[in-house]
């Protein structure tokens, strides 16, 4: 047996580095500030267990453009680095300083961001020259001048700099100039190291201020461009309602004002906090989700957080950070991992406690949200199975006349009335109060109640609901005549035979088009109306899961299929059946036809405005009748 070691020659690794570590060349500022982040708190650790008793002073990183020289620097006042350091940690690829600091101090080094020892060498991607000048908190040590071109070559000399830290100096290449605009940088520093610990400067900007005179002078100061100390890393006693919103605020400026917020904050079995908000969605879920921010210790990875945040919850607003989720060596995207699995359950948890939470300590006022939050539990509902459970304790149905039940309340209250003849309990639906107003109104005559079930999720949500209860059914009241939908007993006798249903049913064919319209007749009350349009419920929900996705197959290329329902024990219909003249036989059966269809709004175009002149014209005879009369 044969044992060696892999020979990785420098020569071909900055190549790769320089095309291939980052997906998005910006990326090298980040990775940049977060080294120079990482020597501040360093130093910060080590004057907290009094290793350095030296004064800490000022921390603060400054980025500054130089565009006459090319040259973009990154300087912090940390805990520098010697000669042997720079040989150690720069010299070597893939060696990192930051996973040796925090094996060596434990949980003493909090919030150290680097891990790969590769973020340094993104300054390639965009340099032609690299320098670092760089001088060691330790006393009594030399400054270091470390220049470099992109080759396995380095320069070593002995530098000049007075101060403890380190400059970063970026000689930026031709083809890279976009990094010496301002504007530029100004925009990267801002997405990714807004929320960074360490008080970050990029140009100057003038301040206002009031001498003990009274006398109003202006001075420029640093333009400190992040919030160290966001909302999510505090704890959530030490923060007021103002607060939250305040940072909700911050994260998106002229966004409407959130519902509620969920402050996440683990420790065990991994580390995870953040802040999620509610917005107000209203039934709309076809917005933008990628609007939760993904962090690892405070330094902005992405915005694409399937994965660690569950699917239905993608529509929240707000902050996650975990150092325990897996990022791929450039930290631009998440690499799928048991950990991932468990944080995303852990945050459904969360939301259904905080829910449920709410629900149990003000219903009033929980009730009043769920017109804004109930698509969020809807989605939950249908894509996590523990979800569903939870949410079967706090997810509301509405009714007609606006009053809230849980799904267990409702079914108690329906049941004796609305149970058919084959035992099935039978929740009626409305979609809408206004376009299915005779058919709710038909329904409260029996006694029945009407649910209201607005939003692109209905159809699914009905469906997942039927599979969970037994022996249950939701059918939409406009999807049959009401005693079909709730068979109590057999129909009532129809007024007319087979024979006179036969004869007068071309009148009614002759007024639709009869490749999307079945005329059919039901023995209905004489108080309903003469025609009705339904639609049944099975075509109909698939044709809406179709169009949601997810459902329907074939269904959704069928054309729209509906029943023209004959009351035949409509005096109208009678009338209808035994009036002789043909042309006013057609009229009417026209007229009430058309009724019907306006009711569902199917009414439109040509045939709307015939149907109106029509309508006129008949007022007119009636007036002009009535004088004849006088």
């Amino acid at each position: 047996m044969t044992t060696g070691k892999i020979n990785v020659q420098t020569e071909n690794i900055f190549p790769i580095i320089k095309k291939f570590l980052y997906s998005d060349h910006e990326i090298f500022l980040r990775e940049l500030v977060s080294n120079a982040v990482d020597a501040t708190r360093k130093l910060k650790t080590l004057a907290s267990i009094g290793e350095f008793k030296g004064e800490l002073g000022d921390t603060r990183i400054r980025i500054s453009i130089d565009k006459d020289k090319k040259t973009l620097t990154i300087s912090d006042r940390g805990i520098g680095m010697t000669k042997e350091e720079v040989e150690k940690y720069i010299n070597q690829v893939a060696f990192s300083g930051a996973k040796e600091f925090v094996e060596m101090y434990q949980d003493k080094a909090q919030g150290i961001i680097g891990n790969f020892g590769l973020g340094f060498y993104s300054s390639f991607m965009v340099s032609r020259q690299v320098e670092i000048h760089t001088r060691s908190y330790k006393p009594d040590t030399t400054p270091v001048i470390w220049q470099c071109e992109g080759s396995p070559d380095y320069t070593l000399l002995e530098g000049n700099r007075t101060e403890r830290g380190t400059d970063i100096i970026l000689h930026i290449a031709e083809d890279s100039e976009e990094f010496l605009d301002e504007f530029r940088i100004k925009n990267i520093l801002t997405k990714y190291c807004k929320f960074l610990p360490v008080e970050i400067a990029f140009g100057k900007r003038k301040e206002k201020t009031t001498d003990e005179n009274g006398n109003e002078n202006e001075i420029e100061v640093d333009d400190v461009i992040n919030n160290p100390e966001p909302a999510w890393t505090k704890a959530p006693a030490s923060l007021k309602e103002e607060d939250y919103k305040s940072f909700y605020n911050e994260l998106y400026p002229f966004a409407e004002e959130p519902l509620f917020h969920i402050h996440l904050n683990v420790d065990y079995p991994f580390n995870l906090t953040g802040i999620l908000y509610f917005p107000r969605l209203k039934n709309n879920i076809e917005v933008q989700k990628n609007k939760i921010q993904l962090y690892s210790n405070q330094v902005f990875v992405t915005d694409q957080v399937e994965g660690v945040v569950p699917e239905f919850l993608m529509l929240l607003h707000g902050v996650i950070d975990s150092p325990d989720i897996p990022l791929n060596v450039s930290r631009s995207y998440l690499q799928s991992d048991a950990n991932v699995k468990k944080i995303s359950a852990h945050i459904t948890k969360k939301v259904a406690d905080k829910l449920e939470e709410m629900f149990k300590k003000d219903r009033e006022d929980f009730q009043k949200k769920w017109d804004d939050i109930q698509v969020f539990i809807h989605y939950g509902m249908l894509t996590d199975e523990k979800f569903l459970e939870r949410a079967q304790k706090f997810a509301l149905l509405k009714n007609t006349a606006e009053k809230y039940f849980t799904l267990d309340e409702y079914t108690e209250k329906i049941k004796p009335l609305q149970t058919d003849k084959n035992n099935r309990t039978v929740y009626l639906y409305a979609s809408s109060i206004d376009a299915h107003h005779t058919y709710i109104q038909n329904a409260k005559e029996r006694g029945y109640d009407v649910l209201l079930l607005e939003g692109p999720l209905v159809s699914h949500l009905i469906t997942r609901l039927e599979q969970k209860l037994e022996n249950a059914s939701f059918v939409r009241v406009d999807a049959d005549t009401i005693d079909k939908l709730i068979q109590k007993e057999d129909a009532l006798p129809s007024k007319l035979n087979e024979k006179e249903q036969e004869s007068i049913k071309p009148v009614f064919e002759d007024c639709v088009d009869k490749t999307k319209y079945t005329v059919v007749f039901e023995s209905m009350s004489e108080k309903d109306v003469p025609v009705m349009v339904t639609q049944t419920e099975f075509m109909r929900r698939m044709k809406e899961q179709q169009a949601m996705g997810g459902g329907g197959g074939f269904y959704g290329m069928f054309p729209e299929m509906y029943n023209l329902v004959i009351n035949s024990n409509h005096p109208l219909t009678s009338k209808i059946l035994n009036e002789t003249d043909n042309d006013r036989k057609k009229q009417m059966g026209r007229q009430v036809v058309d009724l019907a269809l306006l009711q569902q709004g199917l009414l439109k175009g040509e045939e709307l405005s015939a149907f109106l002149k029509r309508s006129v014209e008949m007022i007119e005879k009636m007036g002009d009748r009535k004088s004849t009369r006088l």
